[in-house]
């Protein structure tokens, strides 16, 4: 179906947006910080997909519009858009039943530079293009974390948030390649799959809604510090 990613993103927002009047969330009240954090994640990550298209992935003709602003299917663009805010919905859900606590693991920051390290040496020797960006993409973001003094990644809350964006990133990417939508080429990452999703694929998901969620956070300070 011609429109099917489109639908895709649709399904994705409308019960975030349905559940965003629930009494105890209320996430509609945090829309205003929601939405220039998801933003700001975006636009990198938008910038990347159209540098990469027609040589990392194509995009199914069969499944999309054909609106291709900046080179990319709008569908595509709403992912970066829809996912992430699906995805901060979860993250006031858990923060709403679990209290935060103080940052327990400082040592995780070590593992964000071994995968931006293994990134860089990946790309430096010309192999697997792909994975070298996906494992640098989230290890920036794990140090962003920590210079930005957010310490969004070590809060134990955060392990469930990690777990549970994980298990629906399965599902929903599992669709999005299993019909495919998208069509991967080998050539840039390690040909590994979990179902019919490349490994690389949970590394570049996690690292734009952490990248959004640090975003999101840094604004909630600015309103709370401001009395909004």
């Amino acid at each position: 179906m011609q429109y099917e990613y489109f639908l895709f993103n649709l399904i994705v927002v409308l019960g975030p947006i349905a559940a965003s009047f629930d009494k105890r969330v209320h996430f509609v009240d945090k829309w205003r910080r929601a939405l220039p954090a998801i933003t700001l994640a975006a636009i990198p990550y938008i910038v990347w997909d159209a540098l990469v298209t027609g040589r990392h992935w194509n995009f199914n003709p069969a499944f999309i519009s054909g609106i291709s602003p900046f080179g990319l299917p709008v569908e595509e663009i709403l992912f970066f858009l829809t996912i992430p805010f699906a995805s901060l919905f979860m993250w006031e859900v858990i923060s709403s039943y679990i209290p935060k606590q103080e940052a327990t693991n400082k040592g995780t920051v070590g593992v964000f530079r071994g995968l931006l390290l293994a990134g860089i040496i990946l790309y430096a020797q010309g192999q697997k293009e792909y994975t070298a960006f996906a494992f640098g993409a989230l290890g920036i973001v794990g140090i962003l974390d920590d210079i930005l003094q957010v310490k969004l990644i070590p809060q134990k809350r955060t392990l469930l948030y990690i777990l549970t964006v994980t298990v629906c990133n399965g599902i929903f990417n599992g669709y999005l390649t299993y019909r495919p939508v998208v069509i991967y080429n080998n050539t840039y990452n390690l040909g590994i799959r979990l179902g019919t999703i490349p490994v690389e694929d949970f590394c570049y998901g996690l690292s734009l809604i952490l990248l959004a969620t640090i975003f999101y956070e840094l604004l909630k300070k600015k309103y709370e510090h401001s009395g909004e």
